[in-house]
This record gives structure tokens, sequence and C-alpha cells, in this order.
């Protein structure tokens, strides 16, 4: 009797053992480690120049877009209340990398919290989901503007204008939920080395202590699947409307033409990196890193150059706001 509850007792002990050297492992770790974008410091300091003016070129432009938006109300209409949105999320998804990235150029070890990690994966999704949906109400509302111009300002009127922005925070908020429930019970007890200068769920996914086939498949099918069927969603219907144009006057299908070349450039931008990064399914390293610079540096502060110089609207206000 001595002897078998020996043997119990022992057995519960390894058994106890084992499951505290589990846990332990799977929650060894507490940090992730970027690699960022060069190990040369000579490289480091050019590229933190490159990216210090570029970050400040995000946040004036975005913020004169903004401000001049709110000041003017020859502004005050439905096209450019979303593009002060976009403009606003633009400014908001590049800050949830590009500060980090830029002091890190600084720090010979490039870290992040655990909590800082899946901070940035939510944020990045919240934004990145919201300027989405934004991108297709400005599509909407130039479809109404040129298809159905006799009922613009019913469609389009203050209610709906405020009710899709709210509904692009939302659903963002929602799509960037459902992304980090795939991260957080997530086990991880190394490595812990991200060959990146940010955290995203497809890399972040890799250096689980699980099989990540499943979870891969996850985030093509919610993120990949979500931003393929909203490009195809824009290209259509962007065709008709160009059809459309076709049919009006010269001179009211140039300046139609010409905003819609500047939508047509933005969502190009936006969606080309998104699709390769969360949709293609042959993943290139050194393809992904500079997708994902583009993504969150170049886009954000080439979407304010786009849409001033190609306004004549936008650039008399900015001339009137100098004054």
């Amino acid at each position: 009797m001595n002897g078998d509850t020996g043997k119990t007792w022992g057995t519960a002990e390894v058994i106890y053992w084992n499951e505290t050297i589990s846990k332990a492992n799977y929650s060894a770790v507490t940090e992730f480690i970027f690699l960022g974008l060069s190990n040369s410091q000579e490289l480091q300091l050019f590229l933190f120049v490159f990216f210090f003016v570029f970050y400040v070129g995000i946040v004036f432009g975005n913020l004169l877009i903004v401000i001049t938006v709110a000041s003017d109300s020859h502004l005050h209409s439905p096209m450019y209340f979303l593009l002060a949105n976009l403009s606003l999320t633009d400014l908001s998804l590049s800050s949830v990398t590009a500060p980090k990235m830029i002091t890190d150029f600084f720090s010979k070890r490039k870290a992040i919290s655990f909590k800082g990690c899946l901070a940035q994966i939510f944020l990045l999704h919240f934004f990145g989901g919201s300027e989405l949906v934004i991108l297709l109400a400005m599509a909407f509302d130039r479809y109404v503007a040129i298809c159905k111009p006799l009922h613009y300002t019913t469609i389009m009127c203050s209610k709906v204008c405020l009710g899709i922005v709210a509904a692009a925070w939302g659903i963002g908020f929602l799509h960037s939920v459902s992304q980090l429930a795939f991260a957080v019970n997530l086990p991880f007890c190394g490595p812990n080395k991200i060959d990146s200068f940010y955290c995203d769920l497809p890399r972040v996914i890799q250096l689980a202590c699980t099989g990540t086939y499943r979870l891969d498949i996850m985030v093509i099918a919610n993120s990949g699947v979500l931003t393929v069927c909203s490009f195809v969603f824009l290209i259509i219907s962007y065709t008709i409307i160009l059809m459309t144009i076709q049919r009006l006057p010269s001179d009211r299908s140039s300046k139609a033409l010409s905003t819609l070349t500047a939508h047509i450039t933005v969502v190009l931008l936006f969606f080309g990196p998104c699709i390769f990064i969360y949709a293609w399914p042959f993943p290139v390293k050194s393809l992904d890193k500079f997708l994902a610079v583009f993504y969150s540096v170049v886009t954000p502060l080439l979407n304010p150059i786009i849409y001033t110089l190609r306004n004549k609207d936008m650039k008399t206000a900015m001339r009137q706001l100098r004054k």
C-alpha cells in the first residue's frame, strides 16, 4: 500500500513538474526583437534621416488636409469630409510603426514587449480596416456624384456621412479584435526574433510553439479575402464610373476624371501592398519588408500629395489658409 502510494505521489510530482516546465517555456517570451532594415551603422544613419523626413511630411501633410477641410466652408462636402477622415487614418496608421522604427535606428537591441507587440497588431488592423472602409465610401461617394448627380445631396447627407465614418471605425475595431484573437493565446517559447521593424500577425504567428498552417489560412481568410474582395469591388465601381464619365460633356468629364484619377491612385497604393502581405501565398522576405515600408511610411505621405496636387479646390483653400 505504502509503496503504491509512493509511486502514485512520484508520478503526480513528475506530471506536475512537466506541466510547470511546459508553462514556463510557453511564457518564456516576454519580448520580441526586431532585426530591422539594416545592420550597417552608416546605412542606418541615412535611413534615420530619410524616414524622419518622411514621417514629418506625413504628420504635417495629413494635418494640413484636416485643418484645411475643417476651416474652409467651401470644403464642407461629403467628398472632403471623407478625405479628412482618410488623412486621420493615414496619420494614425503611420504613427503605429514609424516612431518606433525611427528611434530603433539608434538602438543596438531593437526590442518590443509582448504586450507592445500585441498593441501594434491591434492598432495596425484597427486603422487599416477603418481606412479600407473609408476608401470604399469614397468610391461610393464618387459613384453617386457622377452616376446619380440629381440624388447626390439626398443620398450623401450629413447623417449618412457620419454613419459611414462611425461604421468605418466600428468595422476596423471588429476586424482588429478578430485578428488579435488569433495571437493573444498562442504559446511562445522561442525564438523571438522578427525579421521586420514592427509586429504584424503573419510574422508573429511564425514564432509560435505550435503548428501555424491553420493560422496562416485564417489570416488569409480574414485579412486576405477581405482585402481582395474590397479591391475587386473598387475596381468594378471605378470602371462603371469611368464608363459614365465618357458620356459626360468635356468640361464636366475632365474635372471628374482628374478627381477620379487621384482616387484610383490612392486605392492602388493602399491595396497593392496589402494584397501581397496578407493574401499572397508565397511570401518573399525582402519584398515583404519593402512593401511594409511602403505601406506604413510611403503611402501615408503620398496620399496628401496626390489629393492636394490634383485638386484645385484644395490648393485654393490652402492658399487662403496661409493668408
